[in-house]
Order: structure tokens, then sequence, then C-alpha cells
């Protein structure tokens, strides 16, 4: 109950008002997908400051980027990874020092390892958390063979019944994915048009286009949804409330993968010392368990992500996966701009 209380809590924050924001410690802004404002992920910094950060809260990376591009004024912002490259080309945002992040050698290797993120001794980003788009399912009127490959979503049984992503690039990491492609750091012309034809083969067959995970929910707790393409806290808040959920992250074609983090806005309104101190408080290993427990997400700290027995990251589905992923890592600026003008159009009956 508690996961979904923030969840939806935070939805409605972020539907209601689009600068919403949970007042706490005026001299630091974070700028972060609603739900986040949650004092497990940063209880460090709540204990030496003796209180949360000030809130504001994004439904999406395109709507955040937008906004402080805009010239909306925050210490820290939590976009996926590829994002990263546009807040650097428009100079939003500044290096970390990461001599002021003890934990910084205990991310994994693997968020690092772009000259976007970390380029030679300039570290531009902190991943924090990750985890997967893949199958939910509604265990009761769902078959095991329905969900075996990802053509479900083009289903005629279950037209009216399907639930996708209103984001850009977990969208097309299922078109293209369910088009044969597992890399999308260089597609093709071929490659795009097919995976822009298959979304629209699945767009008549989808009810509602989710942009929150306690909107996914809701749809599939009361019954509209049956089948969708999920991040893991949607799953999560399903379980909690006993709903009888699947994730099926080894479809035939596979699942995608993803991960996000925190940048430094440049000229930015409150505290530097306090945006470090929010920082560490994350990288420290009890944000570990308060993300598993409260999002069904993984820690990119290593060492902290240890601390959770491994049997509760497979029961989070989590833990490592055998099938085919695709990473949603960075990828030209060009090619993600225009992934997201042929989604809208297709959105629209284009």
């Amino acid at each position: 109950m508690k996961t979904r209380t923030r969840l939806l809590t935070g939805c409605a924050l972020a539907l209601a008002l689009p600068f919403a924001a949970q007042a706490a410690d005026p001299e630091l802004i974070v700028f972060d997908w609603a739900g986040f404002e949650d004092e497990s992920l940063i209880a460090g910094y709540v204990e030496k400051h003796g209180q949360m950060p000030t809130y504001t809260f994004f439904g999406d990376d395109d709507e955040a980027f937008q906004k402080v591009a805009s010239g909306f004024r925050a210490d820290v912002v939590h976009p996926c990874s590829q994002m990263v490259s546009k807040y650097r080309d428009a100079g939003l945002i500044e290096p970390w020092d990461v001599s002021r992040i003890p934990e910084w050698g205990n991310i994994a290797e693997r968020f690092k390892d772009s000259e976007i993120f970390v380029d030679g001794d300039t570290v531009w980003y902190i991943p924090t958390d990750y985890a997967y788009t893949a199958i939910a399912y509604n265990t009761e009127a769902v078959p095991e063979e329905d969900i075996a490959s990802l053509q479900v979503f083009h289903d005629p049984k279950y037209a009216g019944r399907i639930s996708l992503p209103d984001n850009t690039d977990d969208v097309w990491a299922l078109a293209l994915l369910a088009t044969g492609v597992s890399d999308w750091s260089d597609v093709t012309e071929d490659q795009f048009q097919a995976a822009a034809t298959w979304l629209r083969a699945a767009h008549p067959n989808v009810v509602a286009y989710w942009a929150d995970p306690s909107e996914l929910s809701q749809l599939m707790a009361g019954g509209q949804v049956q089948v969708a393409w999920s991040w893991n806290d949607s799953i999560a808040l399903m379980r909690e409330e006993g709903f009888p959920v699947g994730f099926k992250r080894d479809a035939a074609e596979g699942a995608s993968s993803w991960f996000c983090g925190y940048v430094n806005v440049k000229d930015s309104p409150g505290s530097e010392d306090k945006a470090y101190d929010f920082i560490n408080a994350w990288m420290d290993h009890g944000s570990a368990r308060g993300l598993v427990d409260g999002f069904g997400y993984a820690h990119a700290n290593d060492a902290a992500l240890a601390t959770i027995p491994a049997e509760d990251l497979v029961a989070a589905d989590v833990s490592p996966v055998d099938s085919t992923l695709l990473a949603q890592v960075p990828i030209d600026n060009a090619m993600r701009d225009r992934m997201l003008q042929e989604f809208e159009n297709i959105k629209a009956g284009f």
C-alpha cells in the first residue's frame, strides 16, 4: 500500500500542476520522476539536514529536458541515459567532482562506458538506478503461450486490451526488438521504417498509452488492460496489491534495459554542497533496499546492490536475464528526434 500511495500521490501532483513541488529544503531543488520523493532513497540527506529536498516532478524525459532548456531552474535532474547528450549539447549541465562522491568507484563500469558520461577525467553523469521494460500481463486472463512473442501486441484477440508507454524510448525499443533489431546505436533507414510500420500496426490495438506506472496499474487492475509493455515499478505496484500479474522478460525477441541517474545543472539556484550530499545519500548502500522494495529497481552501485539477497532481486524481476536485451543507451540526437516525431504522428493516427 505504501508504494501505491506514494506513486499515486506523485502522479496526481505531476498531472495536476506541471511544476508541482513538494516544498521542503529550499536550498536544493530536485527535478525528478513522479514518485521518487522517497526518504528511503536519501536517508543520509534527511539525517544530515533534517528535511527532504524540494522536489519538482516530470512525467517523461522529453518533458523534463524541454522545461530545463526553457529556463526552469533546478539543482539536479534525473534523466535516463539516452538524454544526457542533449543536456550536454545544450550547455545546461556542468561536471560532477567525483572526488566528493566516495562511492563513485563502486558504480558498475557498464554504466560509465560512454564518453557522453565520462569524458577523460570529466564526469557528467552519476548513474543511480536501472531496470527493464518487458511484457506485463494478467496471469488469470492471458495464457503463457500468448506472451511468448512480442507479436502479442498485434494479436486481434487483445484488441482494446493493450497499453503501451507514452514514451519514445520504450516504444521504439519494443518496435525495434519486434522487428529483429537488438542494438539501436546504428539503425538503418530500412530498420527505422520496419519498426515504424510495426508500431502503426499495433496502434489500433492500444486502448491507452500509459504515462505513469500508477496509471498502468489502475488500467490493469480494473480489467481494462490485459497486456502491456511495462517498467518494473508497475509490476511492483500490482503485486503489492495482490493483483495476478506476470512480467515476461524472456519473450522470443527479448526485452529492453535502461538506466537513469543525475546531472548537475549549471548555474543552479541552490547549494552545491547539498547537491553532493544528495548524491552521496543516493549512493549509500541503504538506498539499494529502498529501490528494490519501493520500485522494483536495481541500484547502479554494485557494492550497494550486493547487500540485497539474490532471491529478492529475482522476486523483483531485476536479476540478470539470459534473453536478448536492447540496451537503451545514448543514440544520435537527430535519430531520437525523428523517433519522437514519428511516434507523435502514429499516436495521432498518421
